[in-house]
């Protein structure tokens, strides 16, 4: 542990410096302690349409019993994919009320990504919206799949559903053709499911906080992805983790129901960790099925108030640069949560302008289902940091040899506490911890003497320019400033006389912009060996279903041009 943690120092009163996750035996204790205590609270408005705590512990509880009728094998995984309807929370519950472990799909996957995650995790049974059935009947003869429950988008929508369902299938036209009738996949639909459920015996399993819960793909940003085991104790203890730094603000929240507009997806593990906050508060959540719809998402935000809301940078941006937002009614909102990616000092000084509300930015991971370090929550000031850790969670940062650096030194960022996983499926996780236990985050950090962290960069991400270490991060934030620039990311590229060079691919305003005009702001900003020697222009660039910027494809794509020569 570290000897002195001076963030400590920094939490606010009503903030607890440890927490305990061993107050529950198991994570269906918490679920269940949440239906009911707000079992008359709306717990989710998708298009209109209300579910209370109460409805969703009984769908929830009709899914668990319909599992456990299967006679699948303890511990089996069950897939889970589809975006924010009002389906995803009851399914994702009712497999862990069942006593098996979830594993969640991102719906947009390609044939070739859903094959390596149901065989990776060994998947007997998915749970999957039709509007993305085509991509795993690609490949569902290739898998472990056995068992396949089809659901459409409006199937928790009772008459408005039957709308919804038309103007998909026949209007909108967003459900391709796709073939799962083979009697082998025994496919059954997602309201059959909930109708038998209701008239099956539900046991209780005996579930112990060391068991695994959620099995939880990494990103794949830097490569082939990976599945986080998470245990019981790791999710109660994120619970825990996040509610407690949030209490300052919440507690002082005066409304009936508290509303977190819940437009990250619901498979991503941040949004997954705020859902269980939100749970364990009472929260309404205000789900958004298709964030990319701008238009349609501010009217939506149009209909109600709203509290919190936690979103990407590029998600940030995207709202401000649509005019209807800033006409919007914010006097409600107490908390906008940035995380996910590094939020810019721009994009943060914009939302406090048209909002009021300042942008908090926190960082996390997967590995630590999402809890990591925040800024402190009632903090009006943007500082670039992402804040300092929250409790239970121990942090250091150390160097290439695994030697524990002072304050305001570059180096990696370890972490070790409750919701810290254990280690990756399939896969010997030993180099993935140091000596003492500590996880290894590949995240390039220093810390001030407050313990507030700042991110530099991704550690396979960084860029050595003639021994000079540089972060790409630092310069697509200074690049965003330019006039010119819509968006931009950077790499680097193998280089005779540096070892690498800086390149940046550029998302131009307009045919105005000059690769002249994007190099004398990058040397009137940077120093000389951070400017990008090499410009590119382009229509977009590849990113994460939350936002990421992808830099490893632009990696393999640039490599796939100029493979090197020998």
């Amino acid at each position: 542990m570290t000897v002195n943690k001076p963030w400590l120092d920094h939490y606010p009163a009503s903030v607890p410096k440890t927490i305990d996750p061993d107050q529950y035996e198991n994570l269906v204790e918490l679920f269940e302690e949440c239906f009911n205590r707000f079992r008359p609270h709306p717990m989710t408005i998708c298009m209109g349409v209300t579910h209370t705590y109460d409805d969703v512990d009984k769908a929830s509880l009709a899914i668990a019993a319909w599992l456990q009728a299967q006679g699948l094998p303890k511990g089996s995984i069950i897939a889970l994919m589809m975006p924010n309807v009002p389906q995803y929370l009851p399914t994702m519950i009712g497999i862990l009320r069942a006593g098996y472990v979830c594993t969640p799909i991102n719906p947009l996957y390609t044939g070739r990504e859903l094959r390596h995650q149901l065989n990776d995790s060994g998947a007997k049974v998915i749970f999957v919206v039709d509007n993305f059935a085509q991509a795993l009947e690609q490949v569902v003869d290739e898998t472990s799949i056995k068992r396949i429950v089809v659901s459409k988008m409006g199937d928790m929508m009772g008459l408005k559903g039957i709308l919804v369902n038309t103007v998909i299938r026949q209007v909108k036209r967003l459900v391709p053709k796709y073939k799962l009738n083979d009697p082998k996949h025994e496919v059954t639909k997602f309201p059959d499911v909930l109708k038998k459920g209701k008239n099956l015996p539900f046991l209780l399993p005996k579930l112990a906080l060391e068991q695994r819960a959620i099995l939880q793909y990494t990103g794949g940003t830097t490569g082939l992805s990976k599945g986080a085991i998470l245990s019981q104790r790791n999710v109660v203890a994120a619970a825990l983790q996040s509610e407690a730094w949030y209490r300052p603000i919440t507690s002082d929240i005066n409304e009936v129901y508290i509303n977190m507009v819940m437009a990250l997806p619901l498979y991503h593990i941040f949004a997954f960790m705020l859902s269980l906050l939100g749970m364990r508060s009472g929260y309404t959540f205000i789900l958004i099925p298709n964030p990319r719809d701008m238009p349609g998402f501010v009217k939506t935000l149009s209909k109600q108030p709203f509290h919190i809301f936690p979103a990407v940078n590029t998600l940030f941006r995207g709202l401000l640069d649509q005019p209807s937002f800033a006409e919007l009614d914010f006097s409600s909102l107490r908390i906008s949560q940035a995380g996910g990616m590094a939020a810019t000092e721009q994009t943060a000084a914009r939302w406090l302008q048209v909002t009021g509300c300042p942008m908090v930015e926190g960082w996390g991971m997967t590995e630590s289902v999402a809890a990591g370090t925040a800024n402190v929550i009632t903090d009006r000031k943007f500082n670039g940091t992402i804040g300092i850790p929250v409790p239970s969670l121990d942090v250091i940062v150390i160097d290439e040899d695994g030697k524990r650096l002072g304050l305001n030194q570059a180096g990696e960022m370890c972490i070790k506490g409750p919701n810290v996983t254990l280690g990756y499926l399939n896969k010997d996780s030993r180099d993935d911890f140091t000596s003492d236990g500590y996880f290894r985050t590949g995240d390039i950090v220093s810390m001030d003497d407050k313990g507030y962290l700042r991110l530099l960069d991704r550690k396979k991400d960084m860029i050595l320019v003639s021994g000079f270490n540089v972060f790409p991060n630092e310069i697509e934030a200074v690049m965003l400033d330019c006039k010119g620039i819509i968006d931009c990311a950077v790499i680097g590229i193998p280089d005779a006389h540096q070892g690498e060079a800086v390149k940046i691919y550029v998302v131009p305003a307009d045919n105005n912009v000059t690769k002249s005009d994007i190099k004398e702001f990058a040397l009137d900003n940077l120093t000389g060996y951070k400017c990008p020697r090499h410009i590119e222009f382009v229509s977009e660039l590849p990113k994460s279903n939350v936002g990421k910027i992808l830099r490893q494809k632009l990696r393999e794509a640039y490599l796939a041009e100029n493979p090197p020569t020998v």
